[in-house]
């Protein structure tokens, strides 16, 4: 289950801290009382985004918030197709020389992005 976000405000807060008063992440992860892995990953969301301190004033924090959260591939959905089940059940029933191993490299092949 994936984290929640942390507000704008809080965003906010670790953009100033390390931009304006220059501290160290895991000082700013104690000040903010989340994990230094965190901060690290939002000032790398910053950066991608482009986002300087100070942040543009006519930046809203919804326009911030989509600038921070998109075009990246935590963003992006998946369609990932299952494998029919049934059919792999049946394939192994009726047939003697047919193995799990072999049903799931033909759903690789016909599915390259499916599940591992």
């Amino acid at each position: 289950m994936p984290a929640t976000r942390l507000t704008m405000r809080k965003i906010k807060e670790i953009l100033r801290l390390k931009f304006e008063l220059k501290l160290k992440n895991r000082e700013i992860a104690r000040s903010c009382q989340i994990p230094h892995s965190t901060v690290a990953n939002y000032l790398r969301r910053a950066r991608d985004a482009g986002l300087t301190w100070p942040l543009v004033p006519d930046l809203d924090e919804e326009a911030s918030e989509r600038r921070l959260f998109a075009d990246g591939p935590w963003a992006r959905t998946r369609e990932i197709r299952l494998p029919d089940f049934a059919s792999v059940h049946d394939e192994l029933r009726c047939h003697k020389h047919v193995t799990l191993q072999l049903l799931w490299q033909e759903y690789k092949e016909a599915h390259p992005d499916g599940y591992q």
